[in-house]
């Protein structure tokens, strides 16, 4: 890592410790909306997970999809570089399955996640966490070294092409043909070469955090730099039948457009 990005990840692990707090009260035990219509179901339907299969969950926040898949029968254990989230998933405890084992550990140090052991796992997760990280090569090759020659590697994030550092939401009234008709659309600025910038992740969100943009290319590409493959994607949008008048310029109301990119990469031949 350079020494950029590690001042920048240092400052980022200070901020998430911070707000621990906030990000455990606002996700509870199930998540939010994004979580419960998006991200889990896109999650759980690439990763297909088995009873007694041995998952890593890196940058587990709060633990919550760490206690979903353990209730599912597989044996966790959960990592994240601040130890206040730690703390906060261990104190929610869980409901059942196999005790969750939880650690702090630092997603952008490949040795420190390889040192759980070549080939011990037969899935690793990361949800909505890449977006937050300076580097994301060191987890792709650690990923090839901790899975099983049939393992999965399954993520999930904001879609880079359309929920990146810069979307502008925008709302359009038009007479056609003497017909009121209102129109969402994203503006979208920038895509290929974005500096880190600071973001809030939810409403009154005590302080903003780094958001690191890549193009698919960058996103994808060090992946398969690092021996993986692709062989499952998801874009989640909203339903449509569930679009939300109160809250036009909102994802709930933008379902022609997917907020997050779900993904599942496997070890290469």
């Amino acid at each position: 890592m350079t020494q950029d990005s590690r001042k920048l990840n240092e400052e980022g692990r200070a901020m998430w410790d911070t707000k621990a707090a906030f990000w455990d009260e606002l996700m509870g035990e199930e998540g939010n909306r994004f979580h419960r219509e998006l991200i889990g179901p896109a999650v759980e339907a690439l990763l297909d997970l088995r009873a007694g299969e041995r998952v890593l969950d890196v940058a587990c926040g709060s633990g919550m999809l760490a206690r979903r898949m353990a209730s599912l029968g597989a044996a966790v254990t959960a990592v994240d570089f601040s130890a206040e989230l730690l703390k906060r998933a261990q104190a929610r405890g869980q409901s059942g399955g196999t005790a969750i084992r939880y650690l702090q550990a630092d997603a952008t140090d490949e040795e420190a996640l390889a040192a759980f052991g070549e080939g011990m796992f037969d899935a690793l997760t990361c949800t909505m966490a890449l977006m937050d990280m300076p580097e994301i090569g060191p987890l792709y090759r650690a990923a090839r070294r901790l899975l099983k020659p049939d393992g999965r590697f399954v993520f999930a994030t904001m879609h880079p092409a359309f929920n990146s550092n810069n979307p502008v939401f925008t709302a359009e009234l038009a007479d056609v043909d003497g017909e009121l008709l209102l129109t969402n659309a994203l503006k979208i600025s920038r895509y290929m070469d974005i500096p880190p910038e600071k973001g809030m992740g939810a409403k009154n969100e005590p302080s903003p955090h780094y958001y690191y943009h890549r193009p698919l290319h960058e996103l994808l590409g060090e992946a398969f730099a690092a021996g993986l493959v692709l062989d499952g994607l998801i874009e989640a949008a909203f339903d449509p039948e569930k679009v939300d008048p109160d809250r036009l310029l909102s994802w709930y109301s933008f379902p022609q457009i997917p907020p997050v990119l779900a993904g599942r990469f496997r070890v290469g031949k």
